[in-house]
């Protein structure tokens, strides 16, 4: 089944009332129903929907135990699901109560039915778009917002960001000092960014230590400098007293030798289309991600700018001046 299907939830087989079945018919999802709890999780399973409904007006008791199950489950959990029910006000609560994205009184009108079904696939793509721990838009909308700017004819600067030495950091302290590092990175690239470029930008994360923003290109040496040396500043206190007085701790490598491993750095490599013709985000994001493993050769916290252009046929890419103020001035 496909990720556009809706799945009805019908104990009784009866037909779903007539602004329900018409908003769908207008949405031109595909239609499967299911006649018990046990066939909607084993359907939402094997390929999620992009909705249920749930009709609890003439079975209430078997319907909403469906709506519980799917919505106790961490995958089929984040499905949006509508309840239908009848016009009082315990079947309204209780609908709710079973883990109900939205409700629909019996005889409520049309225009109201699409409105809140309309809005709980928005607030369900919202929810679903961004990382459940920065809270920033994650690879689906990263991947629209630089398809936009290009069908835009925009200019712009894509800045991979990444931190060095992180793994360490995770074995030496815990899983849940990593996280709270990336919780620091984020609210350091969104603060700044957004701070520089106001509603010109964007900021996402792709997953783990790696983000992504997009930004206009006059602004990224300023840009990409502050977050820097922002950075600089404020990780070293993520570290106990003696490994940040020290500026490095003992690790073990792959083969479990000992050796030093310094501080986290953060590596931002950043590419343009003043000089490229790119026609899919694809590409952007495979220079991106060329650009970023450069600059975590480099020593410190650096940002690397592509300048080269499509008919360039040099290596990535000695150090630009503005790159190479870039570095931490500790290292």
């Amino acid at each position: 089944m496909a990720l556009t299907t809706a799945f009805i939830f019908a104990p009784d087989g009866q037909p779903l009332p007539v602004p329900v079945r018409g908003w769908l018919e207008a949405q031109q999802f595909p239609v499967a129903t299911v006649r018990s709890s046990d066939e909607l999780l084993s359907a939402a399973l094997r390929a999620r929907p992009r909705l249920v409904v749930i009709d609890a007006r003439t079975h209430p008791v078997a319907a909403l135990k469906g709506c519980q199950r799917l919505k106790s489950d961490s995958y089929t959990g984040i499905v949006p699901v509508c309840v239908c029910t009848r016009n009082d006000d315990t079947s309204f609560t209780a609908a709710f109560d079973a883990g109900a994205d939205e409700v629909l009184r019996e005889g409520m009108p049309a225009m109201d039915v699409s409105l809140r079904l309309t809005a709980m696939l928005r607030r369900s793509d919202r929810d679903t778009h961004v990382h459940p721990s920065t809270r920033l838009p994650g690879t689906t909308e990263i991947e629209a917002n630089i398809t936009h700017r290009l069908e835009a004819g925009e200019t712009f600067a894509v800045c991979y960001a990444d931190l060095d030495h992180f793994k360490e950091y995770n074995d030496r302290y815990s899983y849940y000092d990593g996280d709270r590092v990336i919780r620091i990175l984020s609210r350091i690239l969104h603060d700044v960014v957004k701070g520089t470029c106001q509603d010109a930008a964007f900021v996402g994360h792709i997953g783990g230590d790696d983000f992504l923003f997009v930004m206009p290109v006059d602004l990224v040496q300023d840009t990409c400098a502050e977050i820097v040396e922002t950075f600089d500043a404020l990780i070293p206190f993520q570290y106990s007293e003696q490994d940040r007085r020290a500026g490095y701790y003992f690790g073990k490598d792959r083969r479990g030798a000992l050796h030093k491993v310094p501080l986290m750095t953060v590596s931002i490599g950043v590419v343009t289309n003043e000089r490229r013709k790119f026609t899919h985000a694809a590409q952007v994001s495979e220079l991106a991600t060329e650009m970023k493993s450069y600059a975590k050769t480099l020593p410190g916290s650096v940002f690397t700018i592509d300048r080269r252009g499509d008919t360039s046929d040099d290596e990535p890419l000695p150090i630009d001046p503005i790159d190479e103020a870039a570095m931490s001035e500790e290292q």
